[in-house]
Parts: structure tokens; sequence; C-alpha cells
């Protein structure tokens, strides 16, 4: 009997052991930052599941926590430290990436000792001002009076209150970006040409993504749609022929308007074998200034050029240029094989001063030109939160110092970082005008995703100015709608002028386009001009019996050309069912629609987040890194912060 006994306590645990192994397990990680993005060490971090406590550690020096082993559910995470305001966040802890937060926590205001105010002084004695620490926030000033930090007063536009001399409150946020006025819908008798430049910017996703993992919702029009699109790969079919890219397009039933449809268009870059892969001459142009000191500025640019500095091959150079209140070259021109050297040339960066970003600029284009590789890749790599303010720093100098170097074949690639102070517009400014392109970099996963797993499309140019011009059929369409890509539209002439500057595609990039359409067979009105006095606007009797839809016409150029060669696609009347269509169209519909609840957009019909999560859900398709089902927790984290 006790033989049976002792058999039934084993089976027992065993059956327990066995169903713990059985959970799927994942972590949450995160740093945790406080006034003017300073780590906050030892803060105290719990975590609580079901609003039970499971967990709970400190963080360490770098403000840095790690829970590991956590069964998935709903996770409250509490965070405390002495200074600053009690703060927690809620998430959906489920398979794929892990989840890896960027906290930063709000100061307790100092409590301020009522005092009578002394009769003045017979003579006014005037405050010693520090001219080189006064800086704009909306129309009020922050500057340094008497050795101490002072804000005038005024009304900080866009940040959401008044600032005050009242040293208990906080810094405002001073981030920048670029109004977004949303595309609207054309009729193809009156325009029937949209054209416009190719995005391969990744920016406004990462961005977004710091922001909800902040528990903030992004503001409205800070929401570029295209730039969300294009930071996943879609696999589409890689180019046969002697073209650097190949199009793919996909006619499909529109999922928030079931009465439009959705032409999906894609372009996919050759791929690069980088052991075969011309040299590299990179030059590193480093932001050292004031506004770089913090963990997830300088500290996160070195640490993310340490990944890419692993990568480098003896073949390949990589110099160093920093800026703050001056400019210097901190190391020449050095071989990819002396990598000891190169860390530690990055590594002993500090941050100080202000920002002299034009000297910087120019110094780094002088050191990559005086060590061209011909026929190489010659690139500058900027890192930098994007506030200048010493020097050529409008958006107008620093565009016009750019071009005038990009001809010489050096290319320009710009990695943002830092919250508060961010300079959005003008970091977008630079990579455009600076035949480059453009990503944020939140995390140290974010910077391996960037610079290691997709390093040859972020380094290496296979087609620049690359122009995209569609011709709607008006006997199918009444109307038409580019989604996204509003700050990269062009004229109609602008498509053949070879002088107009455009969008470069990387090795192994791809491109998203969408267009929402309304067809010909729909009463629904579309703004169109008026009638005309001296001609009359008729649908060829050609174009009723053409089976076309739509024809895309791109041009590009070669990296070395400075003549751009033509391709063109027809996209055929065949409208698939939202069930028919492919896990590439359906997933490329969730992120459109992600970005246009996150915009409040009008033209998102009968859209919901529950559309947006089940779009997603049902196309994840082949996902080897993860950023797909790292997208479905974000869609959860935006869907109860706009609750």
């Amino acid at each position: 009997m006790k033989r049976i006994s002792l058999l039934i306590v084993v089976l027992l645990l065993l059956a327990v052991l066995f169903a713990q192994s059985g959970l799927k397990k994942n972590s949450i990680s995160g740093t945790v930052f406080g006034e003017n993005g300073k780590l906050v060490p030892k803060a105290k971090i719990e975590a609580y599941l079901d609003n039970q406590r499971v967990e709970q550690t400190k963080t360490d020096l770098k403000g840095w926590f790690m829970f590991l082993n956590l069964e998935q559910g709903s996770y409250r995470i509490d965070v405390t430290a002495k200074g600053y305001e009690p703060y927690y966040v809620e998430l959906e802890l489920g398979e794929g990436a892990p989840e890896v937060l960027s906290i930063q926590l709000t100061p307790t205001p100092r409590k301020v000792k009522p005092q009578i105010a002394p009769k003045p002084p017979k003579e006014k004695t005037p405050h010693k001002r520090d001219s080189q620490t006064a800086t704009a926030i909306g129309n009020a000033t922050y500057e340094t009076v008497d050795g101490r930090a002072a804000y005038s007063a005024g009304y900080a536009s866009g940040m959401g209150g008044y600032v005050s001399l009242d040293e208990s409150y906080p810094p405002f946020n001073t981030e920048d970006y670029s109004s977004i006025n949303q595309n609207i819908y054309h009729s193809p008798l009156t325009e029937p040409l949209s054209t416009f430049s190719i995005d391969v910017d990744t920016a406004t996703y990462s961005n977004v993504r710091r922001m909800l993992n902040n528990s903030e919702l992004p503001p409205p029009n800070m929401i570029r749609i295209e730039e969300m699109v294009n930071y996943f790969d879609y696999d589409y079919p890689k180019p046969k022929d002697e073209r650097p890219f190949s199009v793919y397009t996909e006619l499909g039933v529109c999922p928030w308007n079931n009465d439009h449809q959705i032409v999906h268009i894609g372009l996919q870059g050759k791929t690069l074998d980088m052991s075969t892969a011309v040299p590299s001459n990179l030059v590193f142009l480093i932001d050292v200034s004031g506004s770089m000191e913090a963990e997830n500025k300088l500290g996160l640019v070195q640490r993310s050029l340490n990944l890419l500095v692993d990568n480098m091959r003896a073949e390949d150079r990589i110099a160093i240029v920093v800026y703050a209140s001056s400019t210097g070259l901190v190391l020449p021109s050095t071989p990819g094989s002396e990598k000891a050297t190169i860390k530690e040339a990055i590594n002993r960066l500090t941050a100080g001063g202000s920002t002299a970003g034009g000297a910087g600029i120019q110094l780094a284009y002088q050191t990559a030109e005086g060590n061209l590789i011909k026929e190489g890749n010659n690139r500058v790599i900027l890192c930098t939160d994007g506030d200048f303010n010493i020097g050529p720093s409008s958006d107008a100098a620093m565009e016009e110092l750019i071009v005038g170097e990009r001809n010489k074949g050096i290319f320009l690639t710009v990695l943002g970082y830092g919250m508060g102070n961010y300079k959005d517009n003008k970091m977008e400014t630079l990579a455009d005008k600076g035949n480059g392109n453009y990503a944020y970099i939140d995390t140290i996963l974010e910077a391996q995703k960037v610079l290691v797993n997709e390093m040859s499309s972020t380094l290496y140019t296979i087609a620049k100015d690359v122009k995209i011009q569609a011709e709607f059929n008006p006997a199918h369409v009444r109307g038409y709608r580019l989604i996204g890509y509003e700050n990269r539209l062009l004229r109609t002439e602008d498509f053949k002028d070879d002088k107009k500057d455009a969008g470069e595609l990387g090795a192994g990039h791809t491109v998203t386009v969408l267009y929402e359409i309304i067809p010909i067979t729909s009463q629904e009105k579309v703004a169109e001009l008026d009638s005309l006095k001296y001609q009359q606007i008729k649908i060829p009797e050609g174009a009723k019996a053409s089976p076309e839809i739509m024809t895309i016409k791109l041009r590009y150029k070669l990296p070395d050309s400075d003549t751009s060669v033509p391709m063109e696609t027809p996209v055929y009347n065949k409208v698939l069912d939202i069930k028919e269509t492919s896990d590439r169209f359906r997933f490329s519909a969730s992120v459109v629609g992600y970005g246009m609840m996150l915009q409040g957009s009008e033209f998102k019909g009968k859209l919901d987040w529950k559309m947006v999560r089940e779009l997603a859900n049902g196309s994840i398709g082949e996902d080897k890194y993860g950023y797909r089902k790292e997208f479905l927790t974000l869609i959860e984290k935006a869907a109860l912060l706009q609750k």
C-alpha cells in the first residue's frame, strides 16, 4: 500500500513538472530615465500578473532591469524611485519578441517655502547670463541665471501648457515634428497622374514604439504611415533580370471600406553577398554635445556602433568625427580589422558643450572625400538627437550644405537617438537631401536590426533617385488616394527631370505603396474641377476596353549614373476578396490601419482596433526576427491608451 501511495505522489510531481515545462515563457526588461535623460539607479521595479506581485528587483547603475522566465499574461510594472513620481505601465506579455521598456520618470516637484518679498534695492544689480545656454522653447526661453536654471514665462507651443520661472517645474518636452497633411482623393479625369519619390526611412515606427512603451500616445501629426509600412520586409519576388529591383502588384477589397479597393505595390531590391561587396569608406559623425549626455543617447550610440564595427571587414575603413562646441577628428580612417582601436575611440567619448552641427557635417564629408574609395561604398553615418543650435542650423542652411556634397558619391545615413528634445524634422531633412536613409534607434535591439540584420540595405545603395508615377484609367477608377508619402510628393514634370532628387533604394530593401481606390461603379462623389470652356474631358474608347485599372511608371538611376532608366508595369482590374489576398496585402493593410488609428484619420471608415488586430493576426507569415509579433503587442498598447 505504501508503495502505491509513493508511486501516486511521484506521478503527481512529474505531472506538475511536465505542466510547468509546457508553460510558454518570455521576459520584460527596460531602462529607467529621470530628469534630462539621466539614468536612475536603484529604482524599485515590481511586476504584477493579474494584480498579484510575481517579481521585484532594482535597476542597476545603468538604470537597467530585467525579469526572466515570466508567464504570458497581463502585467503591470510599477516603478518607484527617490525624488520621482510613482510610475506604472500595463502590457500584454505574449509570444515572440521580449518586451523592452523605456521608462521616463517625472521629478517630484520641490516644495517652495513662501517668502515675504524684500524691499527692492535702490540700484538693481543685473543677473549674470551665460549666453551659450539660452535655448528657445516655443516663445519661452531657458537660460542660466546666476548659475541656476530658469525658464522665462511664456507658452511652450504644442507642449501642453505654460512654463514658469518657478524651479519646481520640470522642463517641457521640446521634440519637434513636421506636420502631416493627409492625402485626399483625386479624380483621374482631372488629375490622372500621381507622382512621388520612394521612401525607405523607418524612423516613425520605432519612435512610436518608444512612446507607446512609455505609456504615451504619439502626436497624430508625427505619423508618417509609409515609414511604418516600410519597417517590415514583405519578401517580394526577387529581380530576375539586370534591373536592381522587381515590381509586385496586387488588387483587393479594402478592409475598412468594402466599397473601395486597395492597390498594393511592392519594390524588392536585389540582395547583396556581403563577403563579395565592394569595400566601405565610412565616417561616423557623432554628436557629443551636452544634449547627448544620457544613456539612451550617447551611451546607446556607442553600443550601436560597436555592433557595426564587429561586422566590418579588413578592406573596410572607418573614421570618427565628433562635434559639440567645436569639431574634431577623433580617429583617422582606420582599417576594419583594427576593431579594438576603433571601439576604444568610440567608447572613450563623453558629452558636453553646445552643438556645432554644420561644422561637424563639413568635416565628416571632407574626411570621407579624403579617403574616397572609387567604385566603393562611401558614406557618412550621423548619430544625433538633431538638436543643432550653433553654426548653420536652419533646415535651409543644412539642406544647402548637404546637397553640395551628395553629388560626389558620398551618401548619408542618419540615426536618431533620445527623447525630450528630439528634432525629427531636421533628421528627416538631412537624410532626404543627403541621398540617404533615416532610422530611429530606441533600443539596442533596433540597432541590431538596422546595423546588423539589415546592414546591406542600410549601407549599400543599389538605385538612387527612384520615382514612381501612377496613371489611373478613368474608365475603371472614380477616385484614388495615395496612403502616406505626403512629404515625398512630386510635380508631374519632376518625373522625367533627372535633376530632381528622389529616394534611394538599398540592397535587399523593400518599398511598399498602397493606394485606396473608389471604383467607377461607386456613386460616391469625388472633387473635380469645374467644367472647362474650351475643351471637353472625355474617356477614350480604348480606355473603356482596357482591362488595366492603372499603369505604374518608375524611373531610377544606378548609383554611379546621372541618367534615369524607365520602367513600366500595368495593374489589371482583377479584384480579390480580402480572404483571397496574400499575407503581404493583409499585413500591410493592418500597418496602414494602425497608422490611421493613431492619426485619427478621416479616411478610416469602419476601421477599429479589433480590425487592425485581426488583419495582423491572420497574416504574420514567416517572422524570422519576431518583428511582426512585436507589432501585435504595440497594437494592444495603442488600443489601451486610446480607450
